[in-house]
């Protein structure tokens, strides 16, 4: 018998990659690793009320630099807004680097300097990490695996155990750019705009959204990386086994990549980003979230796109539709469309 191994899809966001963490969950197994958030929240006394909340990330972009960024600020801004998303405040980061032998000191400079750039825009410290040359063809360029510690205050409870029918889904801004700026620098592919990574971190932007309303009206957030919108929405319907409605006409995407995801073939709601968020919050306080996001300079463009529908019930299933909570996208003409998760890898090594 041949032994079944691992393919390129797993590492994609999609489908496959979740069946390859389901495998990992499984042999792993332990209260804070099974809800499978962006963070782990950790059972142990810091503060009056307050949780520890940790994360860990790999970077293997190729190419490591591209418009808007390169795998230094990709480390940064990652960790720290998959701790954001859980409500905790970043406070210090781990850096491993693996660098490829003949990679070039001044490259190597400039990758330190984004991490320090980035590291000081979102107030955080490395404060310990580690390196590794490996010989030339072992790698390519460079490889950087960040770990980050925050501390989530009391009254904080972001997750997506929390999601629930009637709850407001909003988007921070424009969809796409990362994947479509990493996949154009690596082929060197034009359009008439170019388009820059939105690597960006998002704290500030966590922070005034929980203080727009208080953090009891904002359920449950994640950055939108791998497997973009239309993965993320998914595994909300699936945790929360209800339908996610998105009102297609209000998903926020520049024109030149919608029009380079036409060309590629691509749906825009799979494609990765680096400093957008999805959040379910309370609907009546929806649109005072939007209006502070929008005061900030990482949200100017936030909008409400739908809400979260009605709960599955497995019980009494429709015999039209799949035996499953669904992703539902309403057209500008009037229809529906169900978006599934990615099935493997649209765009490999983007971050």
């Amino acid at each position: 018998m041949t032994a079944e191994r691992v393919k390129l899809d797993a590492g994609g966001g999609g489908q496959e990659q979740r069946r390859l963490i389901e495998t990992i969950r499984a042999r792993l197994s332990n209260p804070a690793l099974d809800p499978l958030e962006d963070s782990a929240v950790l059972d142990c006394a810091i503060g009056a009320g307050e949780s520890l909340v940790f994360t860990t990330d790999s970077y293997v972009v190729s190419p490591w630099r591209f418009p808007g960024g390169d795998v230094g600020s990709l480390a940064v801004c990652g960790t720290v807004n998959d701790l954001a998303v859980m409500g905790a405040i970043p406070r210090w980061l781990s850096l491993a680097l693996i660098i490829e032998e003949g990679f070039s000191r001044d490259d190597l400079d400039t990758v330190l300097e984004s991490v320090a750039r980035r590291a000081e825009e979102a107030g955080v410290q490395v404060v310990t990490g580690d390196t590794k040359v490996v010989e030339r063809g072992k790698a390519d360029c460079v490889f950087a695996t960040t770990a980050g510690v925050g501390i989530r205050p009391s009254g904080r409870d972001l997750g997506a155990h929390r999601i629930a029918p009637g709850q407001a889904l909003i988007v921070s801004g424009p969809l796409g750019d990362h994947a479509i700026a990493v996949i154009c620098s690596r082929e060197g592919m034009q359009f008439e705009v170019d388009v820059e990574s939105d690597c960006a971190p998002l704290n500030g932007l966590v922070e005034a959204m929980l203080e727009a309303a208080g953090p009891e009206a904002v359920f449950a957030m994640r950055d939108l990386t791998r497997g973009g919108l239309a993965a993320v929405l998914n595994e909300y319907a699936l945790g929360a086994q209800a339908d996610m409605v998105v009102h297609e006409e209000r998903l926020p995407i520049r024109p030149a990549v919608r029009a380079a995801a036409r060309v590629l073939g691509f749906e825009p709601a799979v494609l990765a980003n680096e400093g957008k968020l999805l959040a379910a919050v309370d609907a009546h306080n929806a649109e005072s979230i939007v209006a502070a996001m929008r005061a900030h300079h990482y949200g100017r463009d936030a909008v409400i796109i739908g809400e979260v529908g009605g709960r599955f019930d497995p019980e009494h299933p429709d015999p039209r539709r799949p035996r499953r909570p669904l992703v539902l996208f309403r057209t500008p003409s009037g229809g529906t469309r169900v978006v599934d998760m990615p099935l493997g890898t649209l765009l490999p090594r983007i971050c």
